[in-house]
């Protein structure tokens, strides 16, 4: 059943968001992220932070927002997409995004404009805006979103992030947690394969926070992403796709360093 909001005299419903925060020993990026979900000017959301039992300071952090909208859940977890999996479980509202420590939307109204650009949409999505620790805009994430999102949209590369996607907790399954690093792709595809309606939203949703990979990371990224892909595309096209985002990469780099 929906959960409602009833505003002024014309009584009008809105949709609850559940805003998903996952955290742990964050201490310096949870406030900014907490700042940026408390702004926005949608009526009717929930802030879910699941703490991974932080050691810091992250606690005190979030304590002191003594906010309605903001429900903790402090315990040991297995990992990210373990604890981004016991947001979807507890989330109340209908929809639900991750907008995790360090993390921002793009704007105070953004929510509001995405609820406004259309009804009961399974899926909203838009672009994703990359911030340094400042929080200062470097540019946009290097696969942006096509016009029109499918499932079939993700076999040439991340061009969504899970940020950027608002999505009807109804369809929302949850993380493999067979994928230590790459579970994300795989949850944004079978989110994708589970939606009628997709809306391109034509704007920014989040500012996601740079971050670096180690090399074992991403060796163990790569391989993820390989196997996600043949479990969704088959593996003529998985070799197809890879070796064209392979021939993409090296243009890219190339046309980066004659630009220095």
């Amino acid at each position: 059943m929906r959960s409602r909001l009833l505003l002024g005299i014309g009584m009008t419903s809105t949709p609850l968001i559940s805003v998903i925060t996952v955290v742990y020993n964050a201490e310096g990026l949870i406030e900014k992220t907490l700042q940026s979900i408390l702004a926005q000017t949608y009526p009717n959301i929930e802030n879910l932070i699941i703490d991974g039992k932080s050691n810091d300071n992250t606690l005190r952090v979030i304590q002191k927002y003594e906010d309605p909208r903001i429900r903790i859940i402090s315990e040991p977890d297995k990992g990210i997409y373990d604890a981004m999996n016991k947001g979807i479980v507890q989330a109340k509202g209908d929809y639900i995004i991750f907008i995790n420590a360090g993390d921002e939307f793009y704007a105070p109204d953004t929510l509001s404009s995405i609820m406004n650009s259309a009804d009961d949409a399974d899926i909203y999505y838009g672009n994703t805006a990359v911030i340094n620790s400042k929080g200062e805009i470097l540019g946009d994430r290097r696969l942006l979103p096509p016009d029109d999102l499918n499932w079939r949209s993700l076999r040439f590369g991340m061009c969504v992030s899970h940020q950027s996607l608002l999505v009807k907790k109804s369809i929302a399954p949850e993380y493999d947690l067979s994928y230590k690093i790459s579970a994300d792709i795989d949850w944004v595809i079978r989110t994708l394969q589970n939606a009628q309606t997709i809306l391109n939203t034509h704007t920014y949703i989040s500012r996601f926070l740079e971050g670096g990979v180690s090399s074992s990371k991403r060796k163990i990224a790569l391989k993820e992403r390989f196997s996600i892909m043949v479990k969704h595309y088959g593996i003529l096209q998985t070799l197809y796709s890879h070796l064209y985002i392979t021939l993409r990469f090296i243009k890219h780099r190339f046309t980066k360093k004659n630009m220095t």
